[in-house]
C-alpha cells in the first residue's frame, strides 16, 4: 500500500494534533515518494487542511514525526527550520498571489527564502532568480502573462503562477491543498494534469487534498482517505471501490463499526 520509507520524500509518523481536547489529527502515518502524486480524500472536517499544516510546519504537533527530505521538522529551529521549510512548496485553494502585483513578481515571492531581505523590499532581485521564475511560468504556459498583474488573471492563471511560484522556490514537496476547489471542471482537469507532471516530469512528490473522488481517480497514483481526524484508506487508486467511498463519506461511521462489530473483513486498502 504505502511507499517504502526509505524512499519517501514525505514520512509522517504516528502524528496527532488536537484543539480543545479534541483529536483533529488522530495518530496518522503516511509516505509520499519522490515522483508520486497522491491524492488525500475525506469529507469537509476531516483534518485534511489540519494536517497539512502540520506536515508543513506551520503549526506544532501534538505527537509524532514528520520527515522532509529525511530531516524531521519539528526538531529545528531557526536557520534550519527556515531551510527545511525551502523544501516545502505550498499550493492553496484562493492561490494566495497579491493581486496587485504582476505574475512574475508573484512566483519571485518562491525566492524569498534565498536573497537578503533589502533585495525583496526593493524588488531587487538578481538576474539569475528572475530568469527561473520566467522559466517557470513557460512551464505552465503562462510565460505571455508575466508582466500582467495578478488580479487581471483568470482563476485558472492565477492557481498556474501559484504552481510557477513553488517551481520557482525549487520545492522537493508539494502540498496542494484543495487547489481546484474553485475552479470550473475543465480548468481543474487541467491544473490537476499540470500538478501531475511536475511529479512524473520533475521527481517532486506531491499530496494533493480533494473533494471531487472522480478527478483524483483519474490523476492520482495512490489514495489515501480521512475521516474525523482518522487515516482510514491508504491504497491504489485502481483497487478504489465504492465500498471505500461509503467509509469516507456518508455511510462511513456506521457501516466501518458494523464491520467491526461483525468481525468481517475490511475491504484491502482499510487501514
Amino acid at each position: 500500500m504505502g511507499t517504502d520509507v526509505a524512499a519517501a520524500q514525505l514520512q509522517v509518523l504516528n502524528l496527532s494534533k488536537h484543539y480543545h481536547g479534541v483529536a483533529v489529527v488522530d495518530n496518522v502515518s503516511l509516505t509520499v515518494a519522490p515522483g508520486e502524486f497522491v491524492a488525500l480524500l475525506g469529507p469537509s472536517g476531516a483534518g485534511k487542511t489540519t494536517l497539512f499544516r502540520c506536515v508543513a510546519a506551520l503549526t506544532p504537533l501534538d505527537g509524532g514525526t514528520v520527515v522532509v527530505n529525511r530531516r524531521e521538522l519539528h526538531t529545528l529551529r531557526g536557520a534550519q527550520l527556515c531551510a527545511a521549510r525551502r523544501d516545502i512548496g505550498v499550493i492553496f485553494q484562493q492561490f494566495n498571489l497579491v493581486r496587485r502585483l504582476t505574475a512574475l513578481h508573484n512566483v519571485l515571492a518562491g525566492r524569498l527564502g534565498y536573497v537578503p531581505t533589502w533585495r525583496v523590499l526593493l524588488r531587487r532581485f538578481p538576474a539569475a532568480d528572475r530568469q527561473l521564475a520566467l522559466a517557470c511560468l513557460d512551464w505552465v504556459g503562462l510565460l505571455g502573462h508575466a508582466y500582467q498583474r495578478a488580479d487581471r488573471l483568470s482563476g485558472g492563471q492565477q492557481q498556474r503562477v501559484a504552481i510557477a511560484r513553488v517551481l520557482a522556490q525549487q520545492s522537493r514537496f508539494i502540498l496542494a491543498d484543495e487547489p481546484v476547489a474553485s475552479l470550473d471542471p475543465e480548468t481543474a482537469e487541467s491544473v490537476l494534469d499540470t500538478l501531475r507532471s511536475i511529479a512524473r516530469e520533475r521527481g517532486i512528490a506531491v499530496l494533493c487534498s480533494l473533494h471531487q473522488v472522480d478527478l483524483a481517480t483519474r490523476f492520482a497514483d495512490r489514495i489515501l482517505g480521512m475521516r474525523q481526524g482518522r487515516l482510514l484508506l491508504d491504497l491504489p487508486t485502481a483497487q478504489l471501490s465504492a465500498v471505500h467511498r461509503n467509509l469516507l463519506y456518508a455511510a462511513a461511521a456506521p457501516e466501518a463499526q458494523s464491520m467491526q462489530q461483525r468481525s468481517t473483513p475490511m475491504p484491502f486498502g482499510v487501514l
